[in-house]
């Protein structure tokens, strides 16, 4: 095929939209039970697919398990993100009824610490980080996390190995 008749990866990106935005909003919808929620995920899955090549994005068999995947995947994060947030305010308000007020630079203290903490996980590979979340926050076990990710238990275990070496590496550097 010559590189004329080749669709563009805004071609292939807009076709994609056109043919399951509706449908991923619907799963979406169904997973989340809020149409606004869902309808601003959707988007944001499609936002995440531009940084996918063309050649990525072109070779997809089957696109609606792609973007489950990738939606999933953001919900995740979504859920970490809150999870952090949740435990940063639970633990400002235990110190506010102790009558111990925050610093402003206790807090950007724990902002810092906490968007350390979140720079290290965004630097791990995918599936490593994922079964590392899914260990730490949801609490999940490793058959759990398995059927999450696609993958045998074994196989978890040496997702979270990886993971804490690299937090390890990161924290205490290499040749610690």
């Amino acid at each position: 095929m010559s590189s004329a008749n080749t669709p563009s990866h805004t071609e292939i990106l807009r076709t994609l939209y056109l043919d399951h935005q509706g449908w991923l909003q619907n799963w979406l919808r169904h997973k989340l039970g809020c149409h606004h929620q869902a309808a601003d995920l959707a988007q944001e899955t499609f936002c995440r697919l531009l940084s996918v090549s063309r050649v990525d994005l072109a070779d997809l068999k089957t696109p609606r398990a792609y973007l489950t995947t990738t939606a999933t995947r953001l919900l995740i994060d979504q859920a970490r993100r809150q999870k952090v947030e949740q435990a940063y305010l639970e633990a400002l308000s235990l110190a506010c009824e102790e009558n111990r007020s925050v610093s402003p630079e206790q807090h950007l203290e724990v902002i810092e610490t906490l968007t350390l903490i979140a720079g290290m996980l965004a630097t791990m590979p995918e599936k490593p980080r994922q079964a590392f979340m899914l260990s730490r926050l949801e609490h999940l076990t490793y058959p759990e996390i398995g059927m999450v990710l696609g993958v045998s238990s074994s196989m978890v275990k040496q997702y979270i190995a990886l993971a804490m070496v690299h937090c390890h590496n990161i924290a205490y550097g290499e040749d610690a």
